[in-house]
């Protein structure tokens, strides 16, 4: 039995704001293979593999809202939600952001946890 040196090396991935492919813009998924063309995900159970260029990838899941630039192809997310909107790093759970407060509590699953306004910087 291979033994385990405690540290967890699972990777996550979440799809570059302007990448459309099918996945929901901001949110992470667990990183299931990756090589240097490509990254297998675990998108609800669902495994997909999408080209690594599409990707943002992170050793650690990140604990604060994402803030995602409404894209233009946008179907689900409302008008008057603006031109922003946050994504839930538990359940990933769109809400509209009301404001410029330093946290938001998740009306799906409850979870209170920091934006990240940094995100509106970024081209």
């Amino acid at each position: 039995m291979p033994q385990s040196d405690g540290h967890d090396h699972t990777q996550w991935a979440r799809p570059r704001a302007d990448v459309n492919r099918g996945l929901r813009r901001g949110a992470w998924y667990r990183v299931i293979a990756l090589t240097a063309q490509a990254v297998t995900i675990d998108v609800n159970h669902d495994v997909r593999t999408v080209p690594r260029e599409g990707v943002e990838i992170v050793a650690t899941l990140p604990q604060r809202w994402s803030i995602v630039p409404r894209p233009s192809d946008a179907v689900r997310v409302p008008v008057d939600w603006g031109d922003w909107y946050a994504l839930c790093p538990t359940c990933r759970n769109r809400t509209p952001i009301k404001g410029h407060s330093a946290t938001l509590r998740c009306p799906r699953c409850a979870g209170l946890f920091q934006i990240d306004w940094d995100e509106t910087e970024q081209p």
